[in-house]
Formats: structure tokens, C-alpha cells, sequence
């Protein structure tokens, strides 16, 4: 998937997480750029940060058997939110808003995918 799509299915994810849960939203006056930042932003934290925090946490989510990930995703979506215009209730919410933005951009990439948007990828 390119890179442009990559970036447009992750700001439509991050826009339908916000109309969802009332837990994450963007602030007022925040417009597509805005969603579009955030989706680049997010991009970014998952490329570079996201491996490091999993790598230091491996102790702890083998003992949970993987769960802690909701954690480290929670963490990165507060992240997110601590440098773009996105606003999240607290750490409780940004977990919880984590695992439905991860549920809606598997749905969305689903969707690119049947509609052969992907460029045939498998």
C-alpha cells in the first residue's frame, strides 16, 4: 500500500475513533490538517518508538501473554496526543481508544484491500 494510502486510511481511522468514543477527540477548530498530522505523527511513533517500548517491555508481556501490547498502544496514542491537536480523557481512555482505533483500521484496511486499492498486495 502506498504510502499517501497508508497516511489517508490512518486519518479516516483516527477521524471515525474520535466520532466513536468521546474518550479521544480532536480539539476545537481542528480541521483535516489537523487529522492529517496526527495520522503522520502516529505513523512516525509507531515506526520508531513503538518497537523500543515492546522490546523493553518483552518481560512483562510474555508473562501476560501479549496483553501488555494494549498498554504499549495506549502509550503511543498518548503520545500522539501530547504533540498534535488530538485530545485524549486520560490514560485509561487513550488504552481504551487504542484498541478501537486498532479495530477500526483493521476494518478500513479490509476494506481497501477488497476494493484492490492496495496494488494487489497480499
Amino acid at each position: 500500500m502506498g504510502f499517501i494510502l497508508r497516511l489517508l486510511v490512518n486519518a479516516l481511522a483516527l477521524y471515525l475513533l474520535t466520532r466513536v468514543y468521546a474518550g479521544v477527540a480532536f480539539g476545537p477548530g481542528a480541521g483535516v490538517g489537523a487529522v492529517l498530522i496526527a495520522a503522520l505523527v502516529m505513523g512516525i511513533v509507531n515506526a520508531l518508538i513503538r518497537p523500543v517500548l515492546l522490546l523493553l517491555s518483552l518481560p512483562i508481556n510474555v508473562l501476560t501473554l501479549g496483553l501488555f501490547t494494549l498498554v504499549v498502544n495506549g502509550v503511543v496514542l498518548y503520545l500522539v496526543a501530547a504533540v498534535t491537536a488530538l485530545n485524549v480523557a486520560g490514560f485509561g481512555a487513550a488504552i481504551v481508544g487504542a484498541l478501537i482505533l486498532a479495530v477500526i483500521s483493521w476494518l478500513l484496511d479490509a476494506l481497501v484491500g477488497m476494493l484492490g486499492l492496495d496494488g494487489g498486495r497480499d
